[in-house]
């Protein structure tokens, strides 16, 4: 009997464990960053393998060659902006880490208020810190956004001229690249309609796949943004409920205090009585 209430108790002490670990997790700070490295590693994946299709496609069908090394061309800034891509991914993935530390603390701040633990100055700071970053960060990620919009548009073109290629008979209708600035003006890089390469282009499975790539890139920076936003709500929330909790701690420090001074007080007067009694 005493055998299978010791393991009762254990396993009710294992269950309350268990309970108090999930209720110290922030939840809103988890989904948050969970849409976060989701939308980062969406955008910076397939924006890297639909850069290196969008190379495929200007060497393949539009003969661009690459310039010197010392020269900004397309390419040139192609490898750029993967090079950018990179550091992203690696910025934001330590930066997910920062908020969601940022809402553990916070969120033990609030459930500890009556405890040991005490919010800081220091810690306020760093919530009012957080809020201003995340809110430049959700700026940056609508550039982001608006920037990758920009060749989706362009190979929308593409490949809608492709899907109707039986109603361009008799059309004359080319591709130039220097319409949208890939190549300098002096360069005649066309691919027309009825010609071998515009036929061969739209059949291979490089426009079709860096188009979708594209697209899905474009769905990963927009989930980067619903992401910043909701790091703003949550920052901003817990912000608040901190704000709060340091008014009540000083309103607990200043009760305390008063408590004490007329328990000292009624000392005082306790023993005044009693000397003069004696």
């Amino acid at each position: 009997m005493e055998e299978d209430l010791d393991d009762g108790q254990t396993q009710k002490g294992c269950l309350e464990c268990c309970i108090k670990c999930l209720g110290g997790i922030p939840y809103p700070s988890l989904i948050a960053t969970i849409l976060l490295y989701a939308g980062v590693a969406l955008f910076c994946g397939c924006g890297h393998e639909a850069l290196s299709g969008t190379v495929t496609i200007l060497q393949n069908y539009f003969e661009v060659v690459r310039g010197p090394v010392d020269s900004l061309d397309v390419f040139t800034m192609i490898d750029i902006i993967k090079y950018v891509i990179y550091g992203i991914a690696s910025a934001f993935f330590v930066y997910g880490i920062l908020l969601m530390v940022e809402g553990f603390f916070t969120s033990g701040a609030i459930k500890d208020l009556y405890g040991d633990f005490k919010i800081t100055t220091c810690g306020r700071c760093v919530s009012a810190w957080f809020i201003m970053l995340t809110y430049i960060f959700m700026l940056a990620w609508l550039g982001v956004t608006a920037f990758t919009s920009l060749p989706v548009f362009m190979y929308f073109n593409i490949w809608s001229i492709c899907q109707n290629t039986t109603i361009l008979e008799g059309a004359t209708l080319c591709l130039d690249p220097r319409q949208y600035g890939i190549v300098p003006i002096g360069e005649g890089k066309t691919v027309c309609a009825g010609s071998e390469k515009f036929y061969k282009m739209c059949e291979s499975n490089e426009l079709d796949m860096t188009f979708h790539l594209f697209i899905c890139a474009l769905a990963g920076a927009g989930a980067a943004v619903i992401a910043m936003i909701h790091y703003l709500m949550v920052l901003s929330a817990n912000w608040a409920y901190v704000k709060d909790a340091c008014r009540m701690q000083k309103y607990e420090d200043i009760k305390s205090q008063e408590e004490q001074e007329l328990h000292d007080i009624h000392s005082t007067r306790s023993k005044e009585r009693l000397n003069a009694y004696t």
